[in-house]
């Protein structure tokens, strides 16, 4: 089965704006753009309920509902249970919030397992517990591929580990990390985990209750939904960490890691996403829900791999730039960090007058960047693409590579 790519084009109204055309976006690992169905359910909640919520009154009814329903739909689609599923600002402001959980949870003499190949909102909180007395190991990357190898977690889980923290997928490295095994390891040692996902799943929601982990983050805006971050933490470990909300919620799982009350609109909004995925489940012959999930997934995935292959040849090619991570597009994303001679950043502004729309920097990855032996004050340029990018754009983004490198 193949993407129909002009009926996902058709689902964002940004490939419709005039100030738009023409433009290649090659900065998806920063942020999507959204899908019509998160735009509509936004513009409503704003233009007609606009109120707080689950009162009796029609307007606050229906506000509720509408959350009740992204959280619900959701949670089905990433295969946990609703109550384990709870939305907050940002990944970075979930996982601090969790952190500061943990610094509470955590025993004397017990450890917390990091890895330099993470972006620094899933490595800064936990490696600021050890001002608490926390000693934090670092799960160190392959200074060569990038790459994270489990004999070297293996080796680590021989101490006292707590709970071990990792990437799905690295901003910039771009390797995929077998997060069924790293959990099965883990939790073998008696270890907890937490995932970030925040660069894995704008490529597909996967199955967090068949990862086996105990916490997976994730940003809507960078999976073409509104500006939330969202967090599964499941029941197990949930309820024996402590309360970090009000203390009269300390009995709803949900509201346990959310000390801010929510944003209505775009928890409301999130449920767009939902409807986007199970339309194109739709579309192209399949169910709904968790099904819509699995189909839209790998219709993305192989769309993204298709296309991803030629780039990664033509970046390997090159001997003026260096790739980093695997050339392999079957075990990586789309997100394409290169290492140049020259300022990554200035690279980026010479691109944006040939329609290419990518960064240069470190984008917050700066431990990666240095382990694998890049200059973070230089950066790195990053191209990446989700599954509504077409074959003319990566086309158009090698054409406009030739003339700058």
């Amino acid at each position: 089965m193949t993407l129909d790519i002009a009926w996902v084009r058709a689902q964002f109204p940004a490939f419709d704006q005039p100030s738009l055309q023409d433009q290649a976006h090659f900065e998806n690992a920063g942020g999507s753009y959204a899908c019509r169905q998160v735009i509509d359910r936004l513009y409503r909640f704003y233009t007609e309920r606009k109120v707080q919520t689950h009162h009796p009154f029609e307007a606050s009814r229906l506000a509720g509902e509408e959350m009740d329903e992204a959280q619900a739909r959701l949670a089905e689609m990433l295969g946990v249970k609703t109550q384990e599923l709870s939305f907050g600002p940002s990944t970075t402001q979930n996982t601090y919030v969790l952190s500061q959980a943990v610094r509470k949870w955590i025993k004397p003499g017990q450890s917390i397992v990091v890895t330099n190949q993470d972006h620094e909102a899933n490595s800064g909180p936990w490696r600021r517990l050890a001002e608490d007395g926390v000693s934090i190991l670092e799960w160190q990357i392959d200074p060569d591929t990038g790459e994270l190898h489990l004999d070297d977690l293996a080796a680590l889980l021989e101490q006292d580990v707590a709970l071990v923290c990792f990437p799905h997928c690295s901003n910039v490295v771009g390797a995929i990390n077998d997060v069924a095994a790293i959990t099965a390891l883990a939790r073998s040692a008696g270890a907890r985990t937490v995932v970030d996902g925040v660069s894995y799943v704008p490529h597909g929601f996967p199955d967090v209750g068949a990862l086996g982990c105990d916490v997976y983050l994730f940003s809507a805006y960078k999976t073409f939904g509104p500006h939330q971050g969202l967090m599964v933490i499941r029941e197990a470990w949930g309820f024996e960490l402590p309360n970090q909300g009000h203390h009269f919620n300390g009995d709803i799982l949900y509201k346990r890691f959310t000390p801010a009350g929510p944003d209505h609109a775009q928890v409301a909004a999130s449920a767009g996403m939902a409807d986007y995925f199970e339309a194109m489940s739709a579309h192209h012959g399949g169910g709904s829900a968790a099904d819509a999930a699995r189909l839209s997934h790998n219709l993305m995935r192989d769309h993204e791999v298709d296309l991803l292959q030629p780039l990664l040849d033509y970046v390997s090619s090159k001997n003026s730039v260096r790739l980093i991570g695997p050339a392999n597009a079957s075990t990586r994303a789309p997100t394409v960090a290169m290492a140049l001679s020259t300022n990554a950043d200035a690279t980026a502004a010479a691109l944006a007058p040939l329609g290419i729309m990518a960064g240069g920097g470190d984008f917050y990855a700066q431990r990666p960047l240095a382990a694998v032996g890049v200059d973070p004050a230089k950066g790195v340029l990053r191209v990446s693409f989700v599954h509504y990018t077409t074959k003319a754009d990566v086309d158009g983004l090698m054409g406009a590579l030739d003339q700058v490198l």
